[in-house]
């Protein structure tokens, strides 16, 4: 599998090395994909609907959550505070990547800002921070961020494919918590990830009650307030 901290130089070479990294992650992308689909129709979107949110929005959790709160008949607003809650974090990559990208143009900015996300980011944030300068290395960004955009709408069209054959009778709400916690374990690496999840999951307990399902934005809150507090906490540290 292809390092991106190697050094590549010219516009392709990085573009190419890019699609090499973010191929591998495909692996969790597309099964992800095929169960937004799914679940979107199951929620009661139309097909189109389901397809377009895909690249609109281009973010997977957000959209799951979004399925799963227009099923529930919350309110637009509510919805969409927390859409914006989750897709919160792409500021923080947006912030980390920037210095990177200074010199670009607004038109390159908003291109690679709209295609920043989790996986694209994880493996582009390494190449820029650890690899060789280069002038093209936004490049190895829009190589990781159209190959993850390509295997996403592909595999959301597939799940609306699949979920037209499903009878509605079938419920597929457990598959919602058990994506989020196969992507937590993932995610959960260092002692302030782990804390964030465990208050977040505990205030998301706690507050079932609240109406709207405005539990989900509290849980949110309350789970990066504690990551946030506990990583300053984990600095001062000698």
């Amino acid at each position: 599998m292809h390092r991106p901290d190697l050094p590549v130089h010219g516009p392709m070479d990085e573009f190419l090395a890019g699609v090499r990294a973010e191929v591998p992650l495909l692996l969790g992308v597309v099964p992800f994909g095929l169960i937004y689909g799914v679940l979107g129709l199951a929620a009661g979107l139309p097909g189109w609907a389901v397809v377009l949110m895909s690249s609109v929005v281009f973010g997977g959790s957000s959209q799951v959550v979004f399925a799963q709160l227009w099923g529930a008949a919350v309110p637009p607003a509510v919805i969409t505070a927390t859409v914006g809650v989750v897709n919160a974090r792409h500021a923080l990559y947006s912030a980390s990547v920037a210095p990177f990208l200074r010199q670009l143009s607004w038109r390159w900015k908003i291109l690679l800002a709209y295609l920043l996300t989790d996986e694209a980011y994880a493996m582009a944030i390494v190449r820029m921070r650890d690899g060789a300068p280069s002038a093209h290395r936004h490049f190895f960004l829009l190589g990781t961020g159209l190959t993850l955009w390509t295997g996403w709408q592909l595999s959301s069209l597939g799940g609306v494919l699949i979920g037209a054959a499903i009878p509605a009778s079938w419920s597929l709400d457990f598959s919602i918590p058990l994506t989020f916690i196969a992507l937590l374990v993932m995610a959960a690496r260092g002692r302030s990830e782990v804390i964030a999840a465990l208050v977040a999951a505990a205030a998301a307990l706690a507050l079932q009650g609240m109406p709207h399902k405005l539990w989900i934005i509290a849980a949110a809150a309350a789970g990066m307030a504690a990551g946030w507090i506990a990583r300053g906490l984990n600095r001062r540290t000698p």
